[in-house]
């Protein structure tokens, strides 16, 4: 008869920790993407949709480079939400390191947002506002966990 013991207090105190140490981590990139998602999508409706009863936006015949513009000033609000709050005890010293590595994270996610529009309109021959958001929505799901995994491990790493 084999009896399993508990995990000794000391596992289980740091296991509690870490979990509590990644939720708040969870939490607060949930919220500075929750602002980022907001800019992007009501920017990228804005420039391509226009004012709702009006006759179209200012990007209309350019939806790929409106995601890409929207996502951009997205991207800019993201930085610094989670540079002064989400990872402000893991920031590096070197601000430009930092940065240019949070710029080519951001621009592989740029690419995929923008490429799920892309595969919508030309490959499938949508181009709905519904289509356009949902198609939108997967891409930045997607580059969301990309971004939170990235951002943990290369970007936000004290130095």
């Amino acid at each position: 008869m084999s009896t399993t013991s508990p995990a000794p207090p000391s596992l289980r105190l740091r296991l509690h920790a870490v979990l509590r140490r990644t939720w708040r981590e969870v939490a607060s990139f949930g919220v500075v993407g929750a602002l980022a998602f907001v800019v992007d999508n009501g920017g990228y409706n804005l420039l391509v949709f226009g004012l709702p009863g009006g006759s179209g936006g200012p990007m209309e015949s350019s939806p790929v480079v409106a995601s890409v513009l929207a996502t951009t000033v997205a991207v800019a609000a993201s930085w610094v939400g989670n540079r002064y709050w989400t990872y402000r005890g893991q920031r590096r010293e070197n601000v430009v390191h930092e940065l240019v590595l949070f710029a080519l994270v951001n621009v592989i996610g740029i690419v995929i947002t923008a490429g799920t529009v892309s595969l919508s309109r030309h490959l499938l021959g949508l181009d709905s506002p519904l289509s356009d958001n949902v198609a939108r929505l997967l891409g930045w799901a997607i580059a969301t966990v990309f971004r939170f995994f990235t951002y943990r491990r290369f970007v936000f790493v004290a130095s």
